[in-house]
């Protein structure tokens, strides 16, 4: 814990005396290392500060060395009292100072107004999102290489792998594998009662790498891809149980972190709709900071209605082909829909990884005008980002960075308006819209609008956006609001509102008000003065 001062209390313990908001204090105790004591020792930490109190289990982190990772949400002083079944663990107490986070610091990520995300502070959150399964077994370079290029971009979130899948490169050659999250070797000599700490020293350090450059790590509890060798598919529930909790006792202090469950939940042949529900209920019970939760399907979905799931990770690339089906399950579900696999852009034989840059795009923008959010990757046969991580090579990462500023220059998080009309728009109505032409290649645009939100007399500007070529023009023209029979309302010039296009694939309009007192030459063209 680089940067802080260590105390030593009594019985061997040591902890930090000033840690900032929504940072991690680690106390380090040391305790009883015969028997087993990943299955026979209890740990928990009790932390108070006023009238907050939070329970936060501890874990053994072998050599007799047992670790307690705390969050502290509340600035002040904390004070701690450590209860075991063992004795030289028990009864520890102290205190720490909390204060103000860093600049960089926000919190966790929050749900927000049911379909979105900010964190803890209220800073708006959006999450456009990247995959990179493997990068955290992979070489020294490539974890760098990877850090830089997450750095340089604008992806906020990474999925990845807790546990790695069975391949060849990690049984033999530089990239063997040698360290398991369980002791052994092989799946003749796993010991499932017992982790292996040095493990999961790795995923430590690479989740607080991504917490340094600002990045969500939602992490991926279980997979399917042992292909019948390792066996971390199929070790039961009482495995599966022991191996989340002792994964939220390990990481749940870091404020980065979210829960996926599981990838492709429904290749697990071996684990059933009621096990991931009662591991759901086990993680949100454990976690004390109630990060988010939720689970990536294949063949079935899991119902995501239900309590303990905090948003929608879906796999399913044919909702991205329209913006109108992520309203639908927006309706469905009643919270935040994050799109996470929409097919991969790339040049691979498989029919999921040969995305043109163009498609991946498109599909962000679809994700993004329905109201949900997207996550991209790269399967390049030079550069497989989406399995190792590396660099990127694909035309699609600059235009989804272009995208992201325009959502975040926005007035807010952007909402679907009159979704099942003719055109594909979303914003803030009577404010602000964005509408995204997509496919279609028009030479004129009429300018109507519903009526939900407008007022008679408003003023309006609008830009052209090219989200390709990366370019926005502004259309010198103001538009007035004139009343129309019906549901919508028409913008007028001298009744006849209309926008030139240059007839082209991926255009997009941004409108937004202007002051009431705006002026204007009424020459037939209300140009701006």
């Amino acid at each position: 814990m680089a940067g802080v001062f260590l105390m030593l209390l009594a019985g061997n313990a040591f902890a930090q005396e000033k840690v900032e908001k929504w940072g991690i204090f680690e106390l380090t105790l040391k305790g009883p290392s015969t028997g087993n004591p990943f299955m026979g020792v209890e740990l928990l930490g009790r932390f108070t500060n006023g009238d907050k109190v939070v329970e936060q289990e501890g874990y053994y982190d072998g050599n007799g060395i047992y670790k307690i990772r705390f969050m502290p949400e509340k600035e002040g002083t904390w004070n701690y009292t450590i209860t075991s079944n063992k004795k030289e663990l028990d009864n520890s107490k102290g205190t720490f100072e909390c204060t103000s986070p860093s600049k960089s610091n926000h919190g966790p990520v929050r749900v927000k107004e049911t379909y979105h995300f900010q964190y803890e502070d209220g800073t708006p959150y959006y999450p456009f999102g990247t995959t990179i399964y493997e990068w955290p077994f992979q070489d020294t370079a490539t974890k760098k290489q990877t850090v830089e290029t997450l750095t340089a971009s604008a992806f906020n979130k990474a999925r990845f792998l807790a546990v790695p899948p069975y391949k060849d490169r990690y049984i033999d050659g530089p990239l063997r594998i040698s360290v398991f999250p369980f002791e052994g070797t092989s799946s003749a000599d796993w010991d499932f009662s017992r982790f292996n700490p040095a493990y999961f020293k790795n995923i430590d350090a690479c989740v607080q790498q991504l917490q340094q450059i600002g990045v969500e790590a939602d992490m991926i509890l279980f997979r399917p891809y042992d292909k019948g060798k390792w066996g971390f598919d199929m070790m039961g529930q009482e495995v599966n149980k022991r191996f989340a909790r002792y994964m939220v006792a390990r990481y749940a202090a870091y404020r980065n972190i979210w829960w996926s469950l599981a990838n492709e939940n429904g290749f697990m042949k071996y684990v059933t709709t009621e096990n991931w529900d009662e591991l759901f209920q086990l993680v949100q019970q454990k976690d004390p900071y109630h990060h988010l939760r939720s689970i990536h399907n294949a063949d079935n979905i899991y119902d995501y209605a239900k309590p303990w799931v905090t948003h929608v990770s879906l796999q399913y690339y044919n909702v991205v082909k329209t913006p109108f089906c992520t309203p639908l399950l927006r309706e469905l579900y009643k919270k935040p829909i994050v799109n996470d696999e929409i097919n991969y852009e790339g040049d691979i034989e498989s029919r999921w990884g040969q995305l043109s840059g163009e498609e991946m795009t498109f599909r962000f923008w679809n994700a993004l005008i329905g109201g949900g959010y997207a996550t991209h990757g790269e399967t390049y046969k030079t550069s497989p980002w989406i399995s190792y991580g590396g660099r990127l090579t694909g035309s699609s990462p600059s235009r989804i960075a272009f995208l992201r500023k325009i959502v975040e220059s926005g007035p807010g998080a952007l909402e679907p308006i009159d979704q099942y009309w003719e055109i594909n728009m979303a914003g803030k109505a009577g404010e602000y819209y964005l509408i995204y032409f997509g496919n279609d290649k028009l030479n004129k645009w009429e300018f109507v609008l519903p009526k939900k939100g407008l007022t008679n007399g408003a003023r309006f500007k609008a830009d052209l956006i090219d989200t390709w070529n990366m370019t926005i023009t502004p259309i010198d023209k103001l538009f007035e609001v004139m009343p129309m029979p019906g549901n919508r309302y028409k913008f007028v010039e001298k009744n006849n509102a209309s926008i030139k296009l240059p007839a082209k694939q991926y255009l997009a309009l941004r409108i937004y008000k202007v002051a009431d007192g705006a002026k204007v030459k009424d020459d037939g063209r209300h140009e701006l003065e």
